[in-house]
């Protein structure tokens, strides 16, 4: 499938981040962007690093929306690091989303573990902390909150989490299957959708909500979820055989069934003049400030090129 490159809607403003060895933990990658709003246009932004052996940190940056190409402050040390051995992250731990619940910070983090038969198995597990001044987190269990189950037999990864009254819904990555092509292992994954009572222990949806649609399409990831007065609306990244990630978009009237419309301007595709996200856009964070919407997303190479924003244009949505 030959993907559109339109993205009239968005007018990118520009890298706010790269990792480039700043930190020993920020060898390479800036991925998996969320934030929070510290005062005006201050943001914290949440994001996953790795170190020179290629093992992913939480560590986290702070930016102003009014000049995106300056970074205020960085943590000197990483948020979380990866977990003992044997545990579910200990080859790595990534951030995908934050909730402020009950005056704590609550952290869903993606845990990697290196198995023998094919490059990892990644599941989703919890971290909190306190809601006020500087982050500090610990993982609230030892074990992840979702793992490969019935309805996810291989892996789960990129949750987005919402409250929805007095429970909670999840939109997610799930794995279908591993398959050989010329002597690599490739794995194909689509979106899923799961509700709580608590947000930790999930009752997954047996049938996928947004799903694989095109000739090679391989992988759709990061599904993000905002919740209109209107309708749900999801951006997420997907790609293919040819074709590298970019940032797509879907619309659902209840959350669980959606539409996917990946020719809308609402998309992000790679730029045309190139620069860190020439070739892929990818892990998107969308969130509302200031009376407008904007977009973290992360560029080539799955984020080694660093993570973007870009900025709604006026009247996109009517």
């Amino acid at each position: 499938m030959a993907a559109s490159r339109r993205s009239g809607a968005w007018e990118r403003r520009g890298l706010v981040l790269r990792a480039q060895g700043q930190r020993p933990w920020m060898a390479s990658h800036s991925q998996m962007p969320h934030a929070e709003v510290i005062e005006g246009s201050r943001l914290r932004v949440y994001f996953t690093s790795r170190d020179a052996a290629n093992r992913s940190h939480i560590g986290w940056f702070v930016m102003d929306l009014e000049h995106p190409g300056e970074v205020l402050d960085l943590a000197a040390e990483p948020l979380m690091a990866p977990g003992p051995p044997g545990g579910f992250d200990d080859a790595g731990i990534m951030t995908s989303w934050m909730v402020t619940e009950a005056g704590r910070r609550r952290f869903y983090t993606i845990g990697w573990n290196v198995p023998t038969s094919v490059p990892m198995h990644v599941s989703i597990g919890l971290a909190e902390g306190p809601a006020e001044g500087l982050p500090r987190i610990d993982r609230r269990l030892a074990g992840p909150v979702l793992e490969r189950n019935p309805s996810n037999p291989f892996y789960v990864s990129t949750p987005c989490i919402l409250r929805d009254g007095a429970g909670w819904r999840m939109w997610y990555m799930s794995g279908l299957d591993w398959a050989w092509r010329d002597g690599k292992p490739l794995s194909r994954y689509d979106v899923r959708h799961a509700v709580s009572d608590d947000g930790i222990v999930w009752r997954p949806d047996a049938e996928p909500c947004l799903g694989l649609e095109h000739p090679g399409e391989m992988a759709i990831a990061r599904p993000q979820v905002v919740a209109d007065p209107d309708l749900w609306r999801m951006w997420h990244c997907y790609r293919g055989e040819g074709f590298a990630y970019r940032i797509g978009y879907a619309e659902s009237a209840d959350g669980r069934v959606w539409r996917r419309r990946d020719d809308d301007p609402l998309c992000l595709a790679p730029s045309e003049d190139g620069g860190f996200d020439g070739e892929m856009t990818c892990y998107p964070y969308v969130f509302d400030h200031g009376g407008e919407r904007w977009m973290l997303y992360c560029g080539d190479g799955f984020g080694q090129g660093g993570i973007g924003l870009a900025r709604l244009r006026k009247g996109a949505l009517a």
